[in-house]
């Protein structure tokens, strides 16, 4: 089965993007510079910021279905991040490279299951989750932190 992986769109973190630190913690956003690599996730490219590339640091909702499944948390995005990552039955290596939690939900926002793996074996996981009926779409976390990763539909 054949799948897509997206990031996020850049569009609603454009007008963060060169704001002066105060105006950021006003809004709960913090700006970072990466010291390492890999460090720091982005959630529009797909890929580790390289040290010295700065991010913004903000709560983002990543599961707006009105279900109890509803949820926010902290991610990443580079300041600046350009074209989302969008990318048929291709893992970025940003998510190869750490274990991952994937969520399947239902078109109404429902869970219906979830299951973990480490980065390099996640199309098999991939594979058996959006076989079933039931799934709409799957979501990726980082099984660590927990924190949203990226979005993955049937291509």
């Amino acid at each position: 089965m054949t799948f897509r992986i997206t990031g996020l769109d850049p569009a609603p973190f454009r007008h963060l993007f060169g704001l002066p630190d105060d105006d950021l913690a006003a809004l709960g956003v913090s700006r970072m510079v990466a010291d390492a690599h890999p460090g720091y996730p982005d959630r529009i490219e797909l890929r580790d910021a390289q040290p010295g590339e700065t991010l913004l640091l903000l709560n983002f909702e990543h599961q707006p279905a009105p279900t109890a499944y509803r949820s926010r948390h902290a991610i990443f995005v580079i300041e600046g991040a350009g074209e989302r990552f969008n990318a048929v039955g291709v893992v970025p290596e940003v998510l190869k490279i750490r274990p991952m939690s994937l969520r399947a939900f239902t078109c109404d926002g429902e869970m219906v299951d979830a299951d973990l793996a480490d980065g390099t074996e996640l199309v098999p996981l991939i594979e058996r989750l959006l076989a079933d009926p039931r799934v709409d779409y799957l979501q990726a976390h980082y099984a660590r932190r927990g924190c949203y990763a990226a979005r993955i539909d049937r291509a």
